[in-house]
């Protein structure tokens, strides 16, 4: 009976490890898969590349962002939803690929054709 009465402070001492600030390693885990699968989806969203999502996000779990990134993709399909062009170019990239498709049209209206190549006998030196 005593051990009872010991084990009953210990008990409830134990069961208030989150006031504490000692998390759950269930709990951990399964936001970090949440975060993940949210990510995958995201990057689906905004048309990336699955690779390009593991690039953008490296600590993320990589089967996570994928199953995300399936479901997207999947819901995406049935409702027959675009995506939205994304904001932060890749890495590497100079621009997003939504400034590189405006800029595009505008620059070929401002360029001039260009003039044809010299004949190519022209550039040789003649030999005497």
């Amino acid at each position: 009976m005593k051990r009872l009465l010991l084990a009953l402070p210990l008990l409830a001492v134990l069961s208030a490890c989150e006031q504490l600030g000692i998390d759950d390693p269930v709990k951990v885990a399964a936001a970090k898969e949440a975060d993940a699968k949210a990510i995958g989806g995201a990057c689906r969203h905004a048309l990336r590349a699955i690779e390009d999502c593991y690039l953008l996000n490296p600590r993320a779990q990589k089967a996570a962002v994928y199953a995300g990134w399936r479901e997207m993709d999947e819901y995406m399909r049935e409702n027959k939803i675009e995506g939205i062009a994304p904001v932060v170019p890749r890495p590497g990239q100079a621009k997003p690929a939504a400034e590189e498709t405006e800029a595009k049209p505008a620059e070929k209206s401002a360029e001039k054709p260009a003039d044809k190549p010299a004949d190519k006998a022209a550039d040789k030196p003649k030999a005497h």
